[in-house]
């Protein structure tokens, strides 16, 4: 699988979510390799997109996205993600949240009491709210997606392997077995 493969997944599925507009919960989603799923279950094909099996004749590696629902109730991300696990079956995953980031100049100036440091973060001018998605493969590779709100423009998303470290390497984890 190359990384055009999880770039292509990500890319879509934070086309997906930025229809859906800003200041969304946080959203996860399993990445499934089309042209297994579709020899393993024909009957897919009536029911995804008509895109999925057609990117699946094209190229065994395409994958498609299946949001979950009802995640388990967690207090931050990375709690959230410690809860999941994946089915064999499952070649990747992906999450996407939005986040109020401050250039690093910025951090000087926040308060240390955590009441005054988010009031001070809500109001900074210079403050930026982005969008993550991040993608993984099972195999290791992985994209993230970042789309800031003052250039809201499918033109303007930026992207690379390693964008969001963390997030990458907590979402790999996801796939680590005990």
């Amino acid at each position: 699988m190359n990384d055009n493969t999880i770039a292509a997944a990500v890319k879509e599925i934070e086309r997906y979510v930025a229809g859906a507009g800003w200041d969304a919960p946080i959203r996860v989603f399993a990445l499934i390799r089309s042209a297994q799923a579709l020899a393993t279950h024909p009957e897919l094909a009536a029911e995804l997109p008509a895109d999925v099996p057609l990117a699946a004749a094209e190229n065994p590696d395409a994958l498609f996205s299946v949001e979950q629902e009802g995640l388990p109730p967690a207090n931050s991300i990375g709690e959230l993600l410690a809860q999941l696990a994946w089915p064999d079956t499952v070649a990747g995953a992906a999450i996407t949240c939005e986040r109020v980031t401050l250039p690093p100049q910025a951090e000087k100036d926040i308060p240390a009491d955590p009441q005054e440091a988010e009031r001070f973060i809500a109001t900074d001018p210079r403050r930026e709210e982005i969008r993550m998605a991040v993608g993984v493969l099972r195999s290791g590779e992985s994209w993230c997606a970042i789309r800031m709100r003052s250039h809201d423009n499918d033109d303007e998303v930026l992207g690379s392997p390693d964008l969001v470290p963390e997030l990458v390497e907590a979402l790999r984890a996801t796939f680590t077995e005990e």
